[in-house]
């Protein structure tokens, strides 16, 4: 792999397209025979520093005129590894891991936003990230719009002389609704401003950001890129070089680089992540089907269900509905414990995009920091179960669900 630039970073060699298809791309993306000993597996290169071989070399390395490692704060092969192979995954240029995928969103806010400047973010995003946009960059003078960006026109109408970023999920987190990705970077770049994609409830395997104009994708590893629950991460993909410089530099100061035995495991988790990621939609989409025409169950909300009012745009963005179901039961709030009680295969715990299935209350966990009036209005009602699907064998899945349902009486 070659390097390039202060702190090493990976030359991608496939630029803005993968040599081959995406699921041969997850195994091999980043992936190079060791040159020493033949090592098929990356070597996990667990160093804070490394050593210059002169003087002129050192000063050269800090000055950005020599390729090479310095310290791994700043880049590390290890990390490069799996930068490379997440940036050709979503057909961007380069890539920055990060340790968290909250360090990844407060670099790009630090990075992007100064004190007068304004944001347009989806209302129903992940708690912490409202949160800290609304509790913590509001005290330096940035002021942040949350609305249902899945409305073109609210989005338009949010957007002020000030904007300089609209941040999005898509689907959101946890009502799935759906953000038409061309038109949001359309109103965003009519108003000077750059559209920062949070891919991570569909993955590079279902939807492609870049093809419709986002400017920063960005990942919690944490979930379908890792897949099995055991590693904390994130990771920003960019295609302008001048943005990725303008990003990494705030990252190597905030500090919130990725350790390279992190990095080595999310690179392993990565060559399943095809594979993992389809079966549990085919998973999701039975699961699906028995909480929509179950007596017990008020609403379901699931991309790949007949009849959804944004089936075009789906069809159009996305190369799959996903993994995530939110649905309420008829009982609310309370037939909701009964039943996150009652599944045996579902662990009850946050997070998704591992091989096991989760559910969890929104309400009174992921986005318990919200306020309750905002946690409305954004979608997100108190009776509201989010089931991240995983990959247990379909009828094992389907059985359970049943019974925690037909329990309720």
């Amino acid at each position: 792999m070659a390097v390039s630039g202060m702190g090493g970073k990976p030359e991608m060699k496939n630029k803005n397209q993968t040599r081959w298809n995406i699921d041969t791309e997850c195994i091999h993306g980043g992936s190079e025979p060791d040159p020493t000993f033949g090592a098929l597996a990356p070597a996990i290169f667990q160093t804070s520093t490394f050593v210059f071989r002169t003087p002129e070399e050192g000063a050269a390395r800090f000055a950005g005129v020599d390729p090479g490692y310095i310290y791994t704060r700043m880049g590390n092969p290890t990390i490069a590894a799996l930068e490379e192979s997440v940036a050709a995954l979503e057909e961007g240029t380069s890539a920055l891991a990060t340790a968290s995928g909250m360090a990844a969103i407060s670099t790009v806010f630090f990075a992007l936003l100064s004190t007068g400047d304004h944001v347009v973010s989806s209302a129903s995003v992940y708690g912490p990230s409202r949160v800290l946009l609304e509790r913590d960059f509001s005290r330096f003078g940035i002021q942040a719009s949350m609305v249902d960006t899945s409305d073109t026109e609210i989005l338009r109408a949010a957007v002020t002389d000030r904007t300089r970023v609209i941040f999005v999920e898509t689907p959101a987190n946890p009502t799935l609704a759906i953000t038409d990705l061309a038109k949001a970077a359309e109103i965003a770049h009519e108003a000077g401003a750059l559209l920062v994609v949070d891919n991570t409830f569909m993955s590079p395997i279902l939807q492609k950001p870049f093809r419709f104009g986002a400017d920063i994708v960005l990942h919690s590893v944490t979930k379908f890129l890792n897949g099995h629950s055991d590693v904390v991460g994130g990771i920003l993909v960019f295609q302008d070089e001048e943005l990725m410089k303008r990003v990494r530099g705030v990252r190597h100061y905030l500090g919130g680089t990725m350790d390279p035995h992190q990095a080595w495991m999310v690179h392993r988790g990565v060559k399943t992540l095809a594979m993992r990621v389809r079966t549990a939609q085919e998973n999701a989409g039975a699961l699906a089907e028995l909480l929509a025409h179950h007596p017990a169950v008020e609403w379901v909300r699931y991309p790949g269900l007949p009849g959804h009012p944004q089936a075009d745009l789906i069809a159009r963005q996305m190369a799959g509905p996903g993994s995530l179901i939110s649905f309420e039961l008829k009982g609310g709030v309370e037939a909701g414990r009964k039943v996150l009680g009652s599944v045996e295969l579902p662990a009850l715990a946050v997070s998704l995009g591992g091989v096991e299935s989760l559910i969890q209350h929104p309400a009174s966990m992921t986005h318990a920091t919200v306020k309750h009036q905002d946690r409305l209005a954004a979608g997100i009602t108190d009776g509201l179960v989010r089931l991240a699907v995983g990959c247990e064998d379909r009828e094992d899945l389907i059985a359970d669900l049943r019974q925690a349902l037909d329990a309720l009486g």
